[in-house]
């Protein structure tokens, strides 16, 4: 069971995500991944996360010329939201969670 201060740690990786976006999750993957394993496997969920729904805006953003995107734009960030918060409730847990439909680059 990580310590407490990883599990408060790895959970504001997610919830910081909703001020900052990509910066804030960032420094704190960067600052603490060699110190906890288990802020490194969230710090790297999250950045994989982020770079897939980033791409997954993209282009429902260009398919908006198809109507299909407005549609997808709405999915993408209601799942965006909900997959956040549900990292968040996981890593504060202790629970290693793999966030659905993400590409694992990191």
């Amino acid at each position: 069971m990580p310590k407490n201060d990883e599990r408060l740690l790895a959970a504001g990786i997610y919830v910081i995500s909703f001020f900052t976006a990509f910066l804030g999750p960032l420094i704190i993957w960067f600052l603490k991944k060699d110190d906890s394993s288990y802020i490194d496997y969230h710090g790297r969920e999250y950045m994989n996360f982020f770079i897939s729904y980033s791409v997954y805006g993209i282009v429902s953003g260009i398919l908006v010329i198809l109507l299909i995107g407005v549609f997808m734009l709405w999915i993408v960030g209601v799942l965006g939201a909900v997959f956040t918060i549900v990292g968040a409730i996981k890593a504060y847990e202790g629970q290693e969670y793999r966030i659905p439909f993400i590409f694992r680059l990191l």
